[in-house]
């Protein structure tokens, strides 16, 4: 059993991504791509000398537990303590395939009470290809991401799931220590991110090398649809980018579209 998820595994990662739709379509469709993205990324990083130090960002979408219920207000109650169990298994997985070579994987936990973890993944074929990231890392643990860091050198560094998005979040004490320390030195490497815009359902894709991909979700006549909104691009697209390419598409908000397919069809339980 555990022999066949890992063979679909690897046949995944050797399918052309131009099969899939544009946004992973099951938990195990992301990491593979997670994987092929980061691969590619270091391998581009190897063999440009001039270029920066192997830091890299992943937000992977964690698939809710399978007792989540459509009634369920946070499906996460016990917050990063819960979702950290699910969180390591499916990093662990990443880090086994972006290596060349594997070998052992150790970890342990930096902060307990920040839920974040720190793991090193090693290559059989080289120290130097070895695989570090860090799991959870919040605003409070700046000091403990520079001594990782330095630690790691120039082998490749993840920040999975961070628990900050700009600079400010630090305070304004850290603030300019943080955009050294993270974002001077880290960049995209893998993310599948969703949020709302205008009530549409926007999922956001980063893979390496096509970059910065869009979608809404639309659910029409019982199936969900994706309609892709921007151009691949480098550069992260903003809420305001993206609504007015919303407006550009689908002019009619969700609820009138709801409210013509209420007049057309009726009622669903008068179907």
């Amino acid at each position: 059993m555990v022999l066949n998820h890992k063979l679909s595994f690897l046949c995944l990662l050797l399918i052309s991504k131009k099969v899939f739709g544009l946004i992973p379509a099951t938990p195990i469709e992301q990491s593979s791509r997670a994987i092929a993205s980061l691969r590619n990324i270091i391998r581009d990083r190897d063999e440009d000398s001039t270029s920066k130090p192997k830091r890299f960002y992943i937000d992977y979408l964690i698939p809710l537990p399978l007792e989540t219920k459509e009634e369920d207000i946070d499906p996460w109650p016990g917050g990063l303590a819960q979702q950290y169990p699910y969180a390591e298994k499916i990093l662990l997985q990443i880090l086994s395939g972006i290596v060349d070579e594997q070998g052992e994987c150790s970890s342990q936990v930096i902060s307990a009470g920040d839920c974040c973890g720190f793991f090193i993944q090693e290559s059989k074929t080289s120290p130097k290809n070895d695989i570090a990231a860090i799991l959870f890392p919040s605003v409070d643990l700046l000091s403990k991401i520079e001594e990782i860091d330095s630690m790691v050198g120039d082998r490749t560094l993840i920040l999975f799931n961070r628990q900050f998005q700009r600079p400010a979040d630090f305070g304004f004490f850290n603030k300019k220590k943080a955009e050294k320390a993270v974002f001077d030195r880290f960049q995209w490497g893998f993310a599948f991110q969703e949020f709302a815009v205008r009530s549409e359902d926007v999922k956001l894709t980063y893979e390496f090398p096509e970059g910065w991909q869009s979608c809404a979700i639309c659910e029409e006549d019982g199936n969900m649809n994706e309609i892709e909104l921007l151009d691949a691009q480098e550069e992260r697209p903003t809420y305001d980018e993206l609504d007015k390419k919303i407006n550009e598409v689908l002019p009619e908000p969700i609820w009138m579209r709801k409210m013509g397919e209420v007049d057309k069809k009726g009622f669903k339980f008068q179907r």
